[in-house]
Protein backbone atom coordinates (compact mmCIF):
# COMPACT_ATOMS: atom_id res chain seq x y z
CA UNK A 1 0.00 0.00 0.00
CA UNK A 2 1.11 3.53 -0.78
CA UNK A 3 0.42 6.92 0.77
CA UNK A 4 0.87 10.29 -0.91
CA UNK A 5 2.25 12.82 1.58
CA UNK A 6 2.63 16.58 1.16
CA UNK A 7 5.20 18.88 2.84
CA UNK A 8 4.51 21.95 4.95
CA UNK A 9 6.06 25.32 5.60
CA UNK A 10 9.84 25.43 5.53
CA UNK A 11 10.10 23.44 2.30
CA UNK A 12 9.93 26.58 0.15
CA UNK A 13 13.00 27.71 -1.81
CA UNK A 14 13.59 30.17 -4.62
CA UNK A 15 13.48 28.23 -7.88
CA UNK A 16 10.86 25.76 -6.67
CA UNK A 17 8.83 24.35 -9.52
CA UNK A 18 10.72 26.19 -12.26
CA UNK A 19 12.45 23.19 -13.81
CA UNK A 20 9.22 21.21 -13.84
CA UNK A 21 7.35 24.14 -15.39
CA UNK A 22 10.02 24.49 -18.06
CA UNK A 23 9.40 20.94 -19.26
CA UNK A 24 5.69 20.40 -18.56
CA UNK A 25 2.70 22.39 -19.79
CA UNK A 26 0.59 20.72 -17.08
CA UNK A 27 2.86 22.11 -14.38
CA UNK A 28 2.73 25.54 -15.99
CA UNK A 29 -1.07 25.37 -16.00
CA UNK A 30 -1.11 24.71 -12.26
CA UNK A 31 1.05 27.75 -11.57
CA UNK A 32 -1.03 29.90 -13.93
CA UNK A 33 -4.26 28.82 -12.24
CA UNK A 34 -2.88 29.64 -8.79
CA UNK A 35 -1.64 33.03 -10.02
CA UNK A 36 -5.10 33.77 -11.44
CA UNK A 37 -6.90 32.64 -8.28
CA UNK A 38 -4.77 34.91 -6.11
CA UNK A 39 -4.48 37.83 -8.51
CA UNK A 40 -0.75 37.65 -7.88
CA UNK A 41 2.30 36.58 -9.87
CA UNK A 42 3.17 33.99 -7.25
CA UNK A 43 4.93 31.75 -9.77
CA UNK A 44 7.45 34.51 -10.56
CA UNK A 45 8.13 34.84 -6.84
CA UNK A 46 8.60 31.07 -6.62
CA UNK A 47 10.92 30.91 -9.62
CA UNK A 48 12.92 34.13 -9.14
CA UNK A 49 12.43 35.34 -5.56
CA UNK A 50 13.28 37.44 -3.66
CA UNK A 51 13.60 34.90 -0.87
CA UNK A 52 12.35 37.20 1.88
CA UNK A 53 9.06 37.67 0.03
CA UNK A 54 8.67 33.98 -0.75
CA UNK A 55 9.26 33.14 2.92
CA UNK A 56 6.37 35.34 4.07
CA UNK A 57 3.75 32.97 5.43
CA UNK A 58 0.98 34.25 3.15
CA UNK A 59 3.18 33.52 0.10
CA UNK A 60 4.98 30.38 1.28
CA UNK A 61 1.79 28.45 2.05
CA UNK A 62 0.11 28.71 -1.40
CA UNK A 63 3.52 28.38 -3.10
CA UNK A 64 4.31 25.08 -1.42
CA UNK A 65 0.86 23.80 -2.29
CA UNK A 66 1.21 24.90 -5.93
CA UNK A 67 4.53 23.12 -6.23
CA UNK A 68 3.12 19.90 -4.77
CA UNK A 69 0.05 20.01 -7.00
CA UNK A 70 2.16 20.66 -10.10
CA UNK A 71 4.10 17.47 -9.34
CA UNK A 72 0.85 15.64 -8.69
CA UNK A 73 -0.77 16.76 -11.97
CA UNK A 74 2.26 15.66 -13.97
CA UNK A 75 2.28 12.30 -12.20
CA UNK A 76 -1.46 11.94 -12.75
CA UNK A 77 -1.03 12.57 -16.50
CA UNK A 78 1.02 9.36 -16.75
CA UNK A 79 -2.06 7.37 -15.72
CA UNK A 80 -1.02 7.09 -12.08
CA UNK A 81 -4.32 8.33 -10.62
CA UNK A 82 -4.58 9.01 -6.92
CA UNK A 83 -7.20 6.36 -6.19
CA UNK A 84 -5.36 3.82 -8.34
CA UNK A 85 -1.94 4.52 -6.87
CA UNK A 86 -2.40 5.44 -3.21
CA UNK A 87 -4.60 4.16 -0.41
CA UNK A 88 -4.55 7.39 1.57
CA UNK A 89 -3.10 10.90 1.77
CA UNK A 90 -1.65 13.08 4.50
CA UNK A 91 0.06 16.44 4.73
CA UNK A 92 2.16 18.26 7.29
CA UNK A 93 0.27 21.35 8.49
CA UNK A 94 -0.51 23.36 5.32
CA UNK A 95 0.33 20.18 3.39
CA UNK A 96 -3.03 18.87 4.55
CA UNK A 97 -4.65 21.33 2.13
CA UNK A 98 -2.39 20.08 -0.68
CA UNK A 99 -3.41 16.51 0.15
CA UNK A 100 -7.09 17.41 0.09
CA UNK A 101 -6.73 19.26 -3.20
CA UNK A 102 -5.05 16.21 -4.78
CA UNK A 103 -7.85 14.05 -3.39
CA UNK A 104 -10.53 16.28 -4.94
CA UNK A 105 -11.93 17.75 -1.71
CA UNK A 106 -11.06 21.28 -2.85
CA UNK A 107 -10.43 22.59 -6.34
CA UNK A 108 -7.09 24.25 -6.99
CA UNK A 109 -8.32 27.85 -6.95
CA UNK A 110 -10.18 27.34 -3.67
CA UNK A 111 -7.13 25.72 -2.10
CA UNK A 112 -4.90 28.61 -3.13
CA UNK A 113 -7.29 31.21 -1.72
CA UNK A 114 -7.76 29.30 1.54
CA UNK A 115 -4.02 29.04 2.05
CA UNK A 116 -3.46 32.70 1.24
CA UNK A 117 -6.00 33.58 3.91
CA UNK A 118 -4.59 31.00 6.32
CA UNK A 119 -1.08 32.37 5.96
CA UNK A 120 -2.18 35.98 6.29
CA UNK A 121 -4.39 35.23 9.30
CA UNK A 122 -1.72 33.21 11.09
CA UNK A 123 0.81 36.00 10.58
CA UNK A 124 -1.63 38.64 11.84
CA UNK A 125 -2.73 36.67 14.91
CA UNK A 126 0.36 37.58 16.94
CA UNK A 127 2.43 40.77 16.57
CA UNK A 128 5.91 40.13 15.18
CA UNK A 129 8.39 39.46 17.97
CA UNK A 130 5.83 38.38 20.55
CA UNK A 131 5.71 34.70 19.62
CA UNK A 132 8.28 32.02 18.89
CA UNK A 133 8.81 28.34 18.12
CA UNK A 134 11.70 26.09 19.11
CA UNK A 135 12.88 22.63 18.15
CA UNK A 136 13.66 20.27 21.01
CA UNK A 137 15.85 17.50 19.63
CA UNK A 138 16.41 14.36 21.66
CA UNK A 139 13.33 14.64 23.89
CA UNK A 140 10.27 12.46 23.45
CA UNK A 141 6.78 13.94 23.49
CA UNK A 142 6.03 13.43 27.18
CA UNK A 143 9.33 15.03 28.20
CA UNK A 144 8.79 17.94 25.79
CA UNK A 145 5.28 18.47 27.17
CA UNK A 146 6.71 18.61 30.69
CA UNK A 147 9.30 21.16 29.55
CA UNK A 148 6.62 23.30 27.88
CA UNK A 149 4.39 23.14 30.97
CA UNK A 150 7.21 24.20 33.28
CA UNK A 151 8.28 26.98 30.91
CA UNK A 152 4.80 28.45 30.51
CA UNK A 153 4.59 30.20 33.89
CA UNK A 154 1.16 31.55 33.04
CA UNK A 155 1.98 32.18 29.37
CA UNK A 156 1.31 30.02 26.33
CA UNK A 157 3.88 27.31 25.62
CA UNK A 158 2.86 23.99 24.15
CA UNK A 159 4.12 21.09 22.06
CA UNK A 160 3.01 22.14 18.57
CA UNK A 161 4.61 19.57 16.25
CA UNK A 162 5.31 15.94 17.10
CA UNK A 163 7.36 15.30 13.98
CA UNK A 164 9.31 12.12 14.73
CA UNK A 165 10.82 10.30 17.71
CA UNK A 166 12.92 12.84 19.58
CA UNK A 167 11.90 15.71 17.30
CA UNK A 168 9.35 17.99 18.96
CA UNK A 169 8.59 21.65 18.25
CA UNK A 170 7.15 23.90 20.95
CA UNK A 171 5.25 27.11 20.26
CA UNK A 172 3.94 30.07 22.23
CA UNK A 173 4.87 33.43 23.67
CA UNK A 174 8.50 34.31 23.08
CA UNK A 175 9.66 34.49 26.69
CA UNK A 176 8.04 31.16 27.51
CA UNK A 177 9.56 29.44 24.47
CA UNK A 178 12.97 30.85 25.37
CA UNK A 179 12.56 29.40 28.85
CA UNK A 180 11.63 26.07 27.27
CA UNK A 181 14.88 26.06 25.31
CA UNK A 182 16.93 26.46 28.48
CA UNK A 183 14.91 23.91 30.45
CA UNK A 184 15.16 21.39 27.60
CA UNK A 185 18.94 21.69 27.63
CA UNK A 186 18.94 21.03 31.37
CA UNK A 187 16.68 17.99 30.80
CA UNK A 188 19.12 16.38 28.38
CA UNK A 189 17.98 17.54 24.96
CA UNK A 190 20.74 17.05 22.37
CA UNK A 191 19.80 20.38 20.88
CA UNK A 192 17.23 23.05 21.68
CA UNK A 193 17.03 26.07 19.43
CA UNK A 194 14.67 28.82 18.36
CA UNK A 195 13.36 28.43 14.83
CA UNK A 196 13.43 31.22 12.21
CA UNK A 197 9.64 31.52 11.91
CA UNK A 198 7.49 34.62 11.82
CA UNK A 199 4.69 33.44 14.12
CA UNK A 200 3.95 30.82 16.82
CA UNK A 201 1.97 28.29 14.79
CA UNK A 202 -0.23 25.50 16.18
CA UNK A 203 -0.85 26.92 19.63
CA UNK A 204 -3.67 28.79 21.39
CA UNK A 205 -2.30 32.15 20.21
CA UNK A 206 -3.55 31.24 16.72
CA UNK A 207 -7.21 31.38 17.78
CA UNK A 208 -7.94 34.52 15.67
CA UNK A 209 -6.64 32.64 12.62
CA UNK A 210 -8.79 29.63 13.49
CA UNK A 211 -11.84 31.89 13.58
CA UNK A 212 -10.96 33.32 10.16
CA UNK A 213 -10.56 29.83 8.71
CA UNK A 214 -13.85 28.68 10.24
CA UNK A 215 -15.63 31.47 8.39
CA UNK A 216 -13.83 30.78 5.10
CA UNK A 217 -14.31 27.02 5.27
CA UNK A 218 -18.00 27.42 6.06
CA UNK A 219 -18.39 29.06 2.65
CA UNK A 220 -16.13 26.64 0.76
CA UNK A 221 -17.32 23.57 -1.08
CA UNK A 222 -15.86 20.54 0.67
CA UNK A 223 -16.19 17.26 -1.22
CA UNK A 224 -15.52 13.71 -0.06
CA UNK A 225 -11.87 12.84 -0.85
CA UNK A 226 -11.06 10.10 -3.35
CA UNK A 227 -9.09 8.31 -0.61
CA UNK A 228 -9.03 8.86 3.17
CA UNK A 229 -6.99 11.67 4.72
CA UNK A 230 -4.98 10.94 7.87
CA UNK A 231 -5.64 14.19 9.71
CA UNK A 232 -2.99 16.09 11.66
CA UNK A 233 -5.02 16.68 14.80
CA UNK A 234 -6.41 13.15 15.19
CA UNK A 235 -3.76 10.99 13.46
CA UNK A 236 -6.71 9.01 12.11
CA UNK A 237 -8.39 8.53 8.74
CA UNK A 238 -11.25 10.85 7.81
CA UNK A 239 -13.47 11.07 4.74
CA UNK A 240 -16.60 12.93 5.88
CA UNK A 241 -16.62 16.51 4.47
CA UNK A 242 -18.22 17.97 7.62
CA UNK A 243 -15.55 16.39 9.81
CA UNK A 244 -12.77 17.48 7.43
CA UNK A 245 -13.96 21.09 7.71
CA UNK A 246 -13.99 20.86 11.51
CA UNK A 247 -10.52 19.31 11.69
CA UNK A 248 -9.01 21.96 9.41
CA UNK A 249 -10.21 24.64 11.80
CA UNK A 250 -8.91 22.71 14.81
CA UNK A 251 -5.58 22.24 13.05
CA UNK A 252 -4.75 25.96 13.25
CA UNK A 253 -4.37 25.86 17.03
CA UNK A 254 -3.89 22.09 17.43
CA UNK A 255 -0.82 19.90 17.46
CA UNK A 256 0.51 18.41 14.23
CA UNK A 257 0.59 14.74 15.22
CA UNK A 258 2.83 13.69 12.34
CA UNK A 259 4.64 10.88 14.17
CA UNK A 260 1.35 9.28 15.16
CA UNK A 261 -0.12 9.83 11.69
CA UNK A 262 2.73 8.00 9.95
CA UNK A 263 2.57 5.21 12.54
CA UNK A 264 -1.18 4.90 11.96
CA UNK A 265 -0.73 4.72 8.18
CA UNK A 266 1.95 2.07 8.61
CA UNK A 267 -0.31 0.11 10.95
CA UNK A 268 -3.04 0.29 8.30
CA UNK A 269 -0.69 -1.39 5.83
CA UNK A 270 1.12 1.48 4.09
CA UNK A 271 4.64 0.41 3.16
CA UNK A 272 5.57 3.12 0.62
CA UNK A 273 5.33 6.84 1.38
CA UNK A 274 5.58 9.15 -1.65
CA UNK A 275 6.31 12.83 -0.91
CA UNK A 276 5.15 15.22 -3.61
CA UNK A 277 7.02 18.48 -3.99
CA UNK A 278 9.62 18.18 -1.25
CA UNK A 279 12.33 16.18 0.49
CA UNK A 280 11.44 17.02 4.08
CA UNK A 281 9.01 14.34 5.18
CA UNK A 282 10.85 11.26 3.93
CA UNK A 283 13.57 11.36 6.61
CA UNK A 284 10.89 11.79 9.30
CA UNK A 285 8.98 8.80 7.95
CA UNK A 286 12.09 6.61 8.06
CA UNK A 287 12.60 7.46 11.73
CA UNK A 288 8.98 6.57 12.51
CA UNK A 289 8.62 3.52 10.24
CA UNK A 290 12.16 2.26 9.49
CA UNK A 291 10.98 -0.57 7.26
CA UNK A 292 8.94 1.70 5.01
CA UNK A 293 10.08 2.80 1.56
CA UNK A 294 10.14 6.54 0.92
CA UNK A 295 10.24 8.36 -2.41
CA UNK A 296 10.56 12.08 -3.04
CA UNK A 297 9.05 13.54 -6.22
CA UNK A 298 10.37 16.94 -7.24
CA UNK A 299 11.64 16.66 -10.81
CA UNK A 300 10.40 15.10 -14.03
CA UNK A 301 13.08 12.43 -13.63
CA UNK A 302 11.73 11.56 -10.17
CA UNK A 303 8.24 11.15 -11.61
CA UNK A 304 9.42 9.03 -14.54
CA UNK A 305 11.36 6.74 -12.21
CA UNK A 306 8.35 6.22 -9.94
CA UNK A 307 6.04 5.47 -12.87
CA UNK A 308 8.39 2.70 -14.00
CA UNK A 309 8.29 1.18 -10.52
CA UNK A 310 4.52 1.17 -10.15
Amino acid sequence: MRAFIFPGQGSQAVGMGKTLADCSSLAREVFQQVDAALGQDLSHLMFEGPEDQLTLTENAQPAIMANSLAVFRVLESTGATLAGTASCVAGHSLGEYSALCAAGTFDLATTARLLKLRGRSMQAAVPVGQGAMAALIGLELDAAEAVASEAAQGEVCTAANDNAPGQIVVSGQKAAVERAVEIAKERGARRALLLPVSAPFHCALMEPAAEAMATALADAEVRRPAVPLFANVTAAAVEDPVEIRRLLVAQVTGRVRWRESVAAMAAAGVTHFIELGGKVLGPMVKRIAPDATTTSLVSMADIETLVKEI
